[in-house]
């Protein structure tokens, strides 16, 4: 849901709406293991036995299933022309390399993937029923702008991509979905009242609730484990010159990322509460499974350029922030295990072409 050319990616797949640009799709058997300073950087304490999943092109938002045994993800590169979305196994049986299986139609652009909790199905948004082709690429002659698509609807499938099934129909952009660790409930971010903004619905798409109604960008929320409490990303606004300009681009589809912070709520869209306040562009926020800490992406360390991300940890009433990664380039989407044992997440580390992003796994130590 992003174009992403910030870091050599936009903004846009990088902020987790979920567009990338690529090259070439070839993961390698099992992947690489390697605690060298290429791939953790001695600062990288929280980090050990890393392996990287992916081998080119562009690859994000990888995220588990309940079971930790697949991850589910958006590859756009050589034949792929724009995001489509793949799974495969972590830990491929008798060492045979990941063989990544395309789960979607293969058509339009999709973001956001997800498993449902019993394995049975999957979620992800597309905009392959408008459109086989890829859809426009914006217009940056207003500066770096990212698109929001009015295309994109949720759709489910079986896990190998079969028996799809429509979940939204209301206009305009639905996408940015995920669900309760129990199966039962659904948050995304839609433009169907006007504005960006979080709703939930039940698991089939019916009793649909609006959580956010501030002015502004409301998205990329997921849920606690527990189910309780909702984790997403907001820019509101709020000078006389910020609201026009937000407007007059939301106007045309499109968004100005600027200084996205992380904000909490309640399940059902009580207690809002801000957990950042740097000024920075935070986004791809997940909760810990504890359910007291969250892990997010930041460019905070790089005010000048804006193009370094790394992760970062924080307490929901935002103390104890420290930094996670330190590779100087690009580190996003993160995602635990269920048990908080392995962290999943994106980098630009390793890559052997410009702008390469891959899918790396790591063990998480405390």
């Amino acid at each position: 849901m992003f174009t992403r050319k910030w870091i050599g990616l936009s903004l846009a797949a990088l902020l987790s709406l979920c567009f990338l640009y690529g090259d070439r799709f070839s993961p390698i058997a099992g992947g690489v293991y390697a605690d060298g300073a290429l791939l953790l950087p001695p600062e990288q304490k929280h980090l050990k036995n890393a392996r990287q999943l992916t081998f080119g092109g562009q690859n994000a938002e990888a995220y588990f299933s309940a079971d930790d045994k697949q991850l589910i993800f958006q590859h756009q590169g050589g034949d792929v022309p724009c995001d489509q979305i793949y799974t495969m196994l972590v830990n491929p049986p008798d060492g045979k390399p990941p063989a990544p299986k395309l789960v979607s139609t293969g058509k339009g652009r999709t973001t956001c993937s997800y498993f449902f909790p019993a394995g049975d199905k999957i979620l992800f948004s597309s905009t392959h029923a408008t459109s086989p082709d890829c859809p426009p690429k914006p217009d940056y002659s207003r500066g770096y702008v990212w698109p929001i698509y009015n295309t994109y609807q949720i759709y489910t499938a079986k896990p190998d991509g079969s028996d799809l099934q429509q979940l939204t129909h209301a206009a305009g952009y639905n996408a940015e979905a995920t669900i309760t660790r129990d199966g039962k409930h659904i948050v995304f971010t839609s433009t169907r009242n006007g504005d960006l903004d979080i709703f939930t619905m039940d698991a089939d798409g019916s009793n649909v609730k609006q959580l956010t109604h501030e002015l502004g960008y409301d998205g990329g929320p997921f849920w606690s484990y527990d189910g309780t409490k909702i984790v997403y990303r907001a820019q509101h606004p709020g000078t006389p010159e910020e609201i026009k300009d937000y407007k007059d681009l939301f106007a045309q589809g499109l968004i100005r990322p600027g200084n996205l912070e992380i904000w909490v709520m309640n399940a059902d869209g009580s207690n809002k509460h801000q957990v950042t306040r740097n000024g920075a562009a935070n986004f791809a926020p997940y909760w810990f499974p504890d359910g007291k800490r969250i892990i997010f992406a930041s460019n905070l360390a790089d005010p000048k350029n804006g193009r370094d991300f790394d992760l970062y940890v924080i307490h929901e009433d935002g103390t104890g922030q420290e930094r996670i990664t330190y590779h100087p380039d690009f580190d996003a989407f993160p995602m635990f295990s269920s048990d908080g044992k392995r962290l999943v997440w994106a980098s630009n580390r390793l890559g052997k072409a410009p702008h390469e992003t891959n899918i790396f796994i790591a063990d998480w130590v405390e």
